[in-house]
């Protein structure tokens, strides 16, 4: 099977929690705070591997979760920081935030990597707060979140040279024969109905060929799998453009030609522009000669090169590599595509929250919120009047009181309940 869209949830590790410790020694009755801070979490990181064809995977398993940090220790020992999660792609697929549709990263070649969701910092230990006139702190901060996202996967092969053309035309024929690669071949409309590869070696160099399955009319629209097979079009530098001109189906060859690059440029003006060869296929049927100069003449008089093969005799196949491999040459290397990039800088850490009323209890919830309440030691006297303080910069307790709080109602915070009061 072959799947080349998929989406699918990853979250990147917490941080570890810094630790409240004091140094205990032998002797020393009284020693300072020495709690460690917490290890970074792990990241998630896409790597392109070439040994990896498909997306089918991402199918079965939708969720990625990096290791967390380990929590600080005693005498300044810091957690370890997670383990990086490496999840591996074809080559070719393109990451996107699904909720933004902005490219975290586009994997080309084999070896590519990036980092998708990024992990969360440690807490700081107790001993980051001691001050002249704090000597004794019993509270820490709390490891941060790590990056959570669902992102969108997009498969688009990447080769040199598209087969392009409808169904049963002879384009999985043409790759067997020019190449190690064994596509699916029989005398049906949609025998492929997933993209194949093939290298093609001309002895001083080589390059990849692709069989994209047939496009019809209406691919454009997505009639039949048009979007999933115009995707893989779009990475190719050169269109071989196959057409039946035998009419053994009784089809216009010259309708059918104008038919499929009328498909390309609905679906992108940009991909019609690709230089095409024109492969004039089944010249081995006596009918073809009857409709090939005329095809041929109108075509080339529209500035195409065309060439008369036999995929079943191979005659005229070396012709049309030789020509191929000789543009491939001469053309200018690919633009990069332009994309909208997802900037990590602009996630920045989130202080919304909400409050709402559960049972006469008010409940406030939000990433922030979380992280101070367990970054607070509500049994210290210093770590409360902080934790205060912050509910009145964060705008909570003006929030919980345009929720219509009075005076002793019972507020929750993340398994904290206390009364409020102003």
């Amino acid at each position: 099977m072959f799947k080349d869209t998929s989406t699918i949830f990853i979250q990147a590790g917490n941080g570890g929690n810094g630790a409240v410790t004091f140094h205990r020694e032998k002797y020393v009755a009284a020693g300072g705070p020495d709690g460690g801070d917490g290890g970074k979490g792990g990241n998630v990181v896409a790597v392109a591997d070439k040994n990896v064809s498909t997306l089918l995977d991402f199918k079965y398993k939708k969720k990625y979760i990096a290791e967390n940090g380990g929590n600080g220790m005693d005498s300044r020992r810091s957690g370890k920081n997670g383990e990086d999660l490496v999840i591996k792609f074809p080559c070719g697929t393109i990451i996107r935030d699904a909720e933004s549709g902005k490219v975290i990263c586009d994997l080309k070649k084999d070896g590519d990597s990036a980092i998708i969701a990024r992990g969360g910092s440690g807490g700081w230990g107790n001993s980051h707060f001691a001050t002249s006139t704090r000597q004794t702190p019993k509270f820490a901060k709390a490891g941060l979140k790590g990056d959570a996202r669902d992102v969108t996967l997009e498969l688009k092969l990447i080769a040199d040279v598209g087969l392009l053309g409808f169904p049963n035309v002879g384009k999985s024929t043409f790759l067997s024969i020019v190449s190690d690669a064994k596509p699916k071949i029989a005398n049906y409309h949609f025998t492929t109905l997933q993209p194949n590869l093939g290298v093609v070696n001309m002895g001083d160099g080589s390059f990849v060929i692709a069989d994209i399955p047939g496009i019809i009319e209406g691919a454009s629209e997505g009639v039949g799998l048009g979007h999933d097979f115009l995707r893989h079009v779009e990475r190719t530098r050169v269109l071989l453009h196959f057409v039946d001109v035998s009419g053994c189906e009784a089809r216009n060859p010259l309708e059918d030609f104008d038919t499929i690059n009328t498909e390309l440029e609905k679906y992108s003006p940009k991909l019609a522009e690709k230089p095409q060869i024109v492969v004039a296929n089944k010249m081995d049927i006596p009918t073809f000669f009857d409709n090939f100069e005329a095809f041929k003449n109108e075509l080339e008089g529209r500035g195409y090169k065309v060439f008369g093969i036999s995929g079943a005799t191979k005659q005229g196949v070396t012709e049309v590599l030789n020509y191929a491999y000789e543009m491939l040459s001469n053309l200018p290397a690919e633009e990069e595509e332009e994309y909208e990039y997802f900037d990590f800088e602009e996630v920045k850490r989130d202080d919304s929250f909400e409050v709402f009323v559960d049972n006469g209890v008010y409940v406030v919830e939000g990433d922030r919120i979380e992280n101070l309440v367990n970054s607070t030691n509500f049994d210290d006297y210093e770590s409360l009047q902080f934790f205060q303080r912050m509910l009145r910069k964060l705008g909570v307790i003006s929030e919980l009181e345009k929720a219509g709080i009075n005076e002793g109602d019972p507020v929750y915070m993340y398994g904290v309940e206390f009364d409020f009061v102003k």
